[in-house]
């Protein structure tokens, strides 16, 4: 969503049904896809499964195992020649080009999210301080604060609507789908970068 609010056109690949999804939707391997048809897209943005990487996984989740995508994933992408984007969390081994934050867009969300970004200069927003506490139970006491855990069932966290707003996404109320998402702020900045990107090297052209 962030893409197509900042000009572009979007296809989306995933290996299970997206019903709610609200644009072109292919089901399958999405890096069979890029493999076969990423070379003929502008960009390509691989937010491949971040269970590997999670902090949730290393503690409470320790001992199950998921799959990596980023690997094979890295390699398909360069394969392409295309400008590419890499999205997962900060634990996750990926060159930190660009890092983001939803205090940043004035989001009801914290959502550390780090970005491999390829082809394309990106600007690092600035960080800014949060404003309080993430709202919940920890450690068997509530505390309030102007953020949700967008994720998980228990501990407080907020209803569907409240997660909404908080991620600034209107067009799902799959509790599961809202807590793998990322803000669309987030790839709305990143878009309106490189369309900006690229009208500058169309005024350079013309210019020589």
């Amino acid at each position: 969503m962030g893409y197509h609010l900042a000009g572009l056109d979007v296809v989306g690949v995933d290996v299970n049904p997206q019903p709610d999804y609200p644009f072109e939707f292919h089901q399958g391997d999405a890096v069979d896809f890029v493999r076969r048809h990423g070379a003929g897209f502008d960009l390509v943005h691989a937010s491949w499964p971040c269970q590997s990487h999670s902090t949730l996984t290393k503690g409470t989740n320790r001992g199950r195992t998921y799959p990596d995508l980023i690997p094979a994933g890295r390699t398909a992408l360069l394969a392409t020649g295309r400008p590419y984007v890499i999205e997962n969390v900060p634990s996750a081994p990926l060159r930190p080009d660009l890092v983001l934050c939803g205090e940043m867009f004035g989001l009801g969300v914290i959502r550390h999210r780090v970005f491999e970004v390829h082809g394309f200069p990106t600007l690092q927003t600035p960080h800014l301080r949060h404003r309080g506490r993430v709202a919940g139970v920890r450690h068997g006491r509530t505390h309030t604060g102007p953020y949700f855990a967008v994720y998980g069932q228990g501990g407080g966290k907020g209803t569907v609507p409240q997660w909404q707003t908080a991620m600034g996404i209107g067009w799902t109320s799959d509790r599961r789908v809202l807590a793998q998402a990322i803000p669309p702020a987030y790839t709305r900045h990143i878009g309106e970068q490189l369309l900006d990107h690229h009208r500058r090297a169309e005024v350079l052209a013309w210019a020589s």
